[in-house]
């Protein structure tokens, strides 16, 4: 989703750059691209409508500030609607909590359960997961196994088919824990029985935060599921997963305005820490290509943490092939060289996918 409609939005954008005069055509024509980008998208029509309208009037009748050309004036409202129509962030504090995750079959639940796990980890705070999906043949194996790469504890029984009864032993169990995550069976939002066990499972953990994974490639049937799960267990949060992995994505924007919550993380990859915090401004600035300098600085600041640099020895003209080794490591640990660079603001600028495969291999090597 990233991709294409990064590019789409780029292009609209440069277009309307590339214009002498920035009239009511031109707005218009503005208007009419970044509906075809956010439609191919998948995102709801009528919240297409809304931004559209919205980008229109403002455009048209808005004079711009002191010292502010119409053009540039143009293209700050189209980044502040689209910050709109994302919403604003969920809430995820850094304290003692209880955390239940809810999600359809296939949405990548269980591992983002664990990359959740390692979110909070890397934060400091001791956490403790329980796998309460008695239903999917090696759930709870393939969740531990999850959480023992990360040495994080994960409480669960996969010979018991009670859900309930692992979540009322797993609760003290896991009472150690300043964190602790519920990982549900994934359901069917229609099925009653199953969404009845998910109300249980909540009346029992009192979850400060009742989270929805969703598939990106989920479509505007999002919004609907999303509807059932909000009605169960009052939805608080959304999480996007495999952002990486499809054209489309605009469909859980759909989901987030049903449950009226915002967009907790995001998810993308198969590693531990592949897993974003969503913040809105840097989202779309990244998407425009105006980087995300804020959250770059903020995952080089994890990855260093702990390491010894002696950079006054690089100053030195002192750098030697272990110290080169050091920071290519360190980079690797970041993730993906191509999510570091959408955090560099490269505007229009466009790498080859080849080259990013090519350059990682290389470091990794």
């Amino acid at each position: 989703m990233l991709d294409r409609l990064g590019t789409s939005l780029k292009d609209a954008l440069k277009k309307l750059a590339g214009k002498t005069v920035v009239d009511r055509a031109a707005v218009e024509e503005l208007v009419k691209d970044l509906q075809r980008a956010l439609i191919q998208a998948d995102v709801n029509v009528k919240m297409v409508m809304q931004l559209s309208q919205a980008i229109k009037t403002r455009s048209l009748e808005e004079q711009p500030p002191k010292g502010m050309t119409v053009r540039e004036h143009v293209l700050r409202i189209v980044y502040q609607e689209l910050v709109r129509l994302v919403g604003s962030a969920g809430e995820a504090r850094l304290e003692p909590q209880v955390i239940l995750m809810a999600g359809l079959q296939g949405s990548g639940k269980t591992t983002t359960t664990a990359k959740l796990a390692r979110y909070f980890q890397r934060k400091g705070l001791r956490v403790g997961v329980i796998c309460a999906d008695t239903f999917r043949p090696g759930a709870f194996e393939q969740l531990n196994t999850l959480c023992s790469r990360i040495n994080v504890s994960c409480f669960g029984d996969p010979k018991e088919k009670d859900a309930i009864r692992i979540v009322r032993e797993g609760l003290p169990a896991m009472s150690g824990n300043e964190v602790v995550i519920i990982d549900t069976q994934g359901r069917h939002a229609l099925e009653a029985e199953l969404i009845q066990e998910i109300i249980d499972i909540q009346k029992i953990a009192s979850a400060r935060h009742r989270w929805l994974v969703i598939d990106a490639a989920l479509g505007q049937q999002a919004a609907e599921q999303a509807r059932r799960f909000h009605e169960a267990i009052n939805i608080d949060g959304v999480i996007i997963t495999k952002m990486d992995g499809t054209a489309k994505g605009g469909g859980a924007l759909s989901a987030v305005a049903e449950t009226r919550s915002g967009i907790v993380f995001i998810g993308s990859g198969e590693t531990s820490d592949d897993l974003e915090r969503f913040e809105p401004d840097g989202f779309i600035s990244r998407l425009l290509g105006m980087g995300d300098l804020k959250a770059l600085v903020e995952r080089a600041e994890e990855t260093m943490a702990g390491q010894e640099v002696d950079v006054n020895a690089m100053l030195r003209g002192k750098f030697s092939l272990r110290d080169m080794y050091q920071q290519l490591e360190a980079v690797n640990r970041m993730g993906p060289l191509k999510q570091i660079m959408s955090m560099l603001p490269l505007g229009n600028m466009e790498i080859p996918q080849d080259a990013y495969d090519v350059t990682s291999t290389k470091m990794q090597r």
